[in-house]
């Protein structure tokens, strides 16, 4: 009956991403533009002797794609529930579970697309990977996406206007950038930064596709990274839905 649920609520919200081509497209701009703009002043720094700075700057912006799409997928939460229908679909008899996983599968459908994308527009820039690095990348991309769109809408049901819920976005994932090294390695900087980054997860995924896109899999980075990706979407999916459980009661 999980999986019923699951794939009937999945079909509903990925027939109204399709019907919207600009949101399909647009949450990849971004990533897009850095790579386009960002990446070529790049390539003659020695920014890490395992691979060139394509292998560096790329697995950044495909996590920088989960970490931004992935957080505002509340916005859409708190339309629904001033509309009443989030009321409507906690009286049904569906599983609270997948009322959760049904958007969580279509955002981490929606946000692996959008990697594609940005890795097909790599290749064409210069980006060198194995198949098997950029397929763990992808991995790595849903695992982002169920973790933090499962807190995003655990923390829309809980504030009741857009208003109040971008400000408290902004103050979570633009720290979370900065001290990830999303964009350079933090080991270019000082001691006391790296040593401060490693306290947000996002760290330990980027470290981890980095070495998966440079064909390097059995490393601490690959163990740390994997435990962390999939208990963070494991912890966050359980505190999504039990917000889901509770909310207005």
């Amino acid at each position: 009956m999980l999986l019923q649920h699951t794939a009937l609520l999945f079909r509903r919200y990925a027939r109204q991403t399709l019907r919207s081509k600009f949101q399909m497209l647009f949450g990849a701009l971004m990533p897009l533009l850095y790579l386009l703009f960002f990446g070529p002043l790049l390539t003659d720094l020695p920014l890490s002797s395992r691979g060139d700075s394509w292998q560096v700057l790329v697995p950044g912006l495909l996590l920088q794609l989960s970490l931004f799409g992935a957080s505002y997928s509340g916005f859409a939460i708190i339309l629904e529930k001033n509309w009443g229908v989030v009321e409507r679909m906690r009286v049904t008899p569906v599983s609270r579970l997948a009322l959760m996983l049904g958007r969580l599968l279509r955002d981490a459908a929606l946000f692996v697309f959008q990697a594609v994308l940005l890795v097909l527009a790599a290749l064409v820039m210069g980006l060198r990977a194995p198949l098997g690095g950029i397929l763990i990348g992808f991995a790595f991309v849903a695992l982002l996406s169920f973790a933090l769109a499962s807190l995003s809408y655990a923390l829309a049901l809980k504030v009741p206007t857009p208003q109040g819920f971008g400000p408290m976005v902004n103050a979570l994932v633009m720290p979370s950038m900065l001290l990830s090294g999303l964009m350079l390695p933090m080991a270019l900087g000082p001691k006391w930064l790296d040593v401060l980054s490693h306290l947000t997860p996002f760290r330990y995924l980027v470290d981890a596709v980095r070495d998966a896109y440079v064909g390097e899999y059995a490393t601490a980075h690959m163990l740390y990274g994997g435990l962390v990706a999939v208990g963070f979407a494991v912890a966050a999916v359980a505190v999504g839905t039990r917000v889901v459980r509770t909310a207005g009661t």
